[in-house]
């Protein structure tokens, strides 16, 4: 199954005040990288992939918002599959969730770089 081109247009317009946001194709969807963390992906299983906190993403599937994402047939912790149709106006909350998360880790380029050394 291909990605939903649509839902990947909309996540992209609503990242598109965000610095930091890198756009490529993986796992069969489209992803969202922030800061070289994957954020969120129209996904190739269709629906949203989204990054939140742990307890976060527990929440939102007990009150029925979104699901675990299953890989291997395992729980991912802080990984969940939300289901947007094209009509629904939690895309931009939901990516908040996902944006407030992915702050919190450091950037990768940095990681890259090592403790001593600094972006020139």
């Amino acid at each position: 199954m291909a990605y939903d081109q649509e839902l990947a247009g909309r996540i992209r317009a609503a990242l598109s005040f965000q610095t930091g946001i890198v756009e490529k194709s993986m796992f069969g969807g489209r992803a969202f990288l922030k800061d070289g963390h994957l954020l969120a992906s129209a996904s190739g299983r269709g629906g949203m992939l989204l990054r939140v906190q742990p307890e976060v993403a527990s929440a939102l599937v007990a009150e029925g918002s979104a699901s675990f994402f299953m890989m291997r047939g395992r729980e991912l912790p802080g990984w969940l599959h939300v289901e947007l149709d094209p009509a629904d106006e939690r895309l931009t909350a939901f990516l908040d969730l996902g944006l407030a998360f992915v702050a919190t880790l450091e950037s990768k380029a940095v990681n890259r770089l090592g403790p001593d050394r600094s972006r020139m």
